[in-house]
């Protein structure tokens, strides 16, 4: 095996990051600078470009801009306050209230939207300000903002759910989609156990308790919105319509809610257009540059000498998980969760 590739790849990627390169940009020239050394350069030039844009040529992708357009229509059009006034007199009343409505609305936006980021802007907007005027610690805040949208990141729809099936080389994606229920509720009871004995801890404010007509009123007021969840799930589910076009069902719902509520107008649009399309361009990067890596990882063979190597270490199947749970710790704390899952799913799904 060579193991000058493997060392450019690693140097320049790391050293890249290390200087505030974008991670997008740190991947694209680390792969093309393995690729040099392997080849010559108009070939590795042109081999990282291809595999960039072969990348994103997937009818499943199509799904990725639309939840995003989707979620940042709910951010507008008043679809997320409704979303968090429901979630408030379900668990205003419990110690560390404001915080548990972080999470619950976060995961309740996670599961209609299908964006972490829309989540965590929907929430930091409305709940941020509000949390500090109550008391809250600005770091406590913003650390339950940014775990409670992890939530979105497994509850379905996913997009990197949608981004998993790709790269495992066609996972059902709805099979993923039921598949996330549990773990994404799971992590969201954990976080409010959490919060609620840290807020308990710090003496935070307890709000009051709301009464069965105003749980019931404001339930009424998010159906609506709760139905975009069944809508969505239940087609995928049902197999009614695929991902991609649910995504579209999703916006067009979405639009109409907003202009319902009379919270969206044409004087919005273009901002909302624009927000979610550089969003969406910054995620697409982000794919294509990983595509070009994990081609540059298998025409290296480093998935094969990972797989060896681990297997050498242990054959009993959960230290052999362990031992991956480690490894995408540590690379999740110098990467994007989504060339993360594009890069090292390759490597790790053939040892499992």
């Amino acid at each position: 095996m060579e193991y000058l590739p493997i060392l450019v790849l690693i140097i320049s990627f790391f050293g890249l990051l290390a200087i505030d390169t974008p991670v997008a940009w740190s991947i694209a020239i680390s792969s093309l600078l393995t690729m040099l050394v392997s080849i010559p350069a108009l070939p590795a030039f042109t081999t990282i470009s291809q595999r960039m844009a072969t990348g994103l040529d997937s009818f499943a992708l199509l799904a990725i801009p639309f939840f995003i357009l989707s979620g940042e229509l709910m951010n507008n059009g008043g679809i997320a306050k409704r979303l968090i006034a429901f979630a408030k007199t379900l668990v205003g009343a419990l110690p560390g209230g404001l915080a548990l409505i972080n999470v619950v609305s976060a995961m309740l936006m996670g599961a209609i939207a299908g964006s972490a980021m829309a989540s965590a802007s929907a929430m930091g907007s409305i709940l941020g300000p509000e949390m500090e005027k109550e008391g809250y610690d600005k770091e406590f805040g913003a650390a339950i903002n940014i775990t409670s949208a992890t939530t979105g990141l497994v509850i379905p729809p996913s997009n990197i759910l949608i981004v998993y099936s790709l790269a495992s080389g066609g996972a059902s994606i709805a099979a993923l989609f039921v598949a996330g229920y549990v773990p994404g509720i799971l992590t969201g009871l954990f976080l409010m156990i959490v919060a609620s004995f840290w807020a308990k801890k710090k003496g935070y404010k307890v709000g009051k308790r709301s009464s069965l007509k105003e749980i019931f009123s404001s339930f009424v007021d998010a159906v609506p919105a709760l139905f975009l969840l069944v809508l969505v799930i239940g087609g995928i589910v049902a197999g009614i319509f695929t991902a991609t076009e649910a995504s579209a069902i999703a916006v067009l719902y979405s639009l109409i809610l907003g202009y319902i509520y009379k919270e969206i107008t044409l004087e919005k649009l273009p901002k909302i257009f624009l927000d979610s399309s550089a969003t969406t361009a910054i995620v697409m990067l982000l794919i294509g540059a990983s595509m070009s890596m994990s081609w540059v990882l298998s025409y290296e063979h480093i998935p094969q000498e990972i797989s060896t190597g681990l297997l050498s270490i242990s054959d009993n199947k959960i230290m052999i998980l362990l031992l991956i749970n480690m490894m995408l710790l540590l690379v999740g704390i110098f990467m994007d969760i989504t060339p993360a899952v594009l890069i090292f799913t390759p490597i790790f799904l053939p040892v499992v």
